[in-house]
């Protein structure tokens, strides 16, 4: 699949971007001025970002609680998502709920409890089947929520309705600090999908453009009603699982092997051997990417604190 040199520069920027960011949030938590836990996506920028960016204008997104690079993957903007995480009234939920609750109509955020999106994807991918839209959904979750009752009772259901969903599991090799090897018996997840009747399939997370072209090939099936999609991204998090991971349960030797295998790099080194983008290029919108974090700081630092009267705001019950 050949992409315009706009969609791949964004897609550089954009892994960048969310790369920069989880650096910073992690400074910051580490200095205290982060309340709530953090959940990084450092290592699997791939995955996420280039899944989102092979959407349609009217499709939506459901995020997990890794999810800052499934957020700038979708386009929602990195300076509201700082304030969010300082609890700043200048964010998505006026600093009432962290990054995790961010959203902007288009993204629909994450959930408390993350297998619950998947539940939670049938009635958005239901409306959007009813109301004839040509819209679908994309779903993301972890191996870990796969082995979930929730998981196995949306995907049976969206396949029975035939919903326009694609279930984008993250398979980044643990579930918390539990290998996967530990938690389930399948090879590859993908393989689960025959119990349901549906197509499945397993990517190389950590290839920007293979995930690309992947999501977007599912996204046609899903379109055209042969939906839903299972697709297993393998990929890995050189991070903790939270902010207080002493990633005891691991080697330094496994998390440096993976480190060699970094997404960005491999998109850096794939755009330039295809002539594509030059290096000067693609300095520079790392530059940018890391300066829009700064100014993403800069602005949550400056924006007002949320008003008591607030508090009651967005209650329904």
């Amino acid at each position: 699949m050949e992409l315009k040199k706009e969609v791949l520069a964004k897609m550089f920027y954009r892994m960048n971007q969310s790369r920069f960011f989880d650096v910073k949030v992690n400074a910051l938590y580490n200095q205290k001025r982060i309340a709530e836990n953090i959940h990084l996506s450092v290592g699997q920028e791939a995955s996420a970002i280039s899944a989102c960016m092979a959407m349609d204008e009217g499709d939506k997104i459901i995020m997990t609680h890794r999810h800052h690079a499934q957020a700038i993957g979708s386009g929602m903007e990195v300076h509201k998502m700082m304030a969010d995480l300082l609890g700043k009234a200048g964010g998505y939920n006026s600093g009432k709920g962290g990054s995790e609750f961010s959203s902007d109509g288009v993204n629909l955020g994450a959930f408390n409890q993350p297998d619950t999106a998947y539940t939670t994807a049938c009635g958005v991918a239901l409306a959007q089947k009813m109301n004839e839209t040509g819209n679908i959904v994309l779903c993301f979750g972890g191996d870990g929520t796969s082995n979930d009752g929730d998981f196995h009772e949306a995907i049976n259901y969206a396949s029975v309705l035939q919903l326009p969903i694609i279930f984008m599991i993250e398979n980044n090799g643990y579930s918390g600090s539990t290998p996967v090897s530990k938690t389930m018996k399948p090879q590859k997840l993908s393989d689960r999908a025959l119990a349901y009747g549906i197509p499945g399939m397993t990517i190389d997370g950590n290839d920007a453009l293979e995930v690309y072209e992947m999501v977007k090939n599912a996204a046609n099936l899903v379109r055209n009603g042969e939906g839903p999609v299972l697709i297993e991204s393998f990929t890995y998090r050189t991070c903790g699982h939270d902010g207080h991971d002493l990633q005891l349960y691991r080697s330094q030797n496994e998390v440096a092997e993976w480190a060699g295998y970094d997404p960005i790099n491999i998109l850096k080194e794939q755009l330039i051997e295809e002539r594509i983008l030059p290096l000067s290029i693609l300095d520079k919108l790392a530059e940018n990417a890391e300066s829009s974090i700064e100014d993403a700081l800069s602005y949550a630092e400056q924006a007002p604190e949320p008003v008591m009267d607030s508090v009651i705001e967005h209650l329904f019950a």
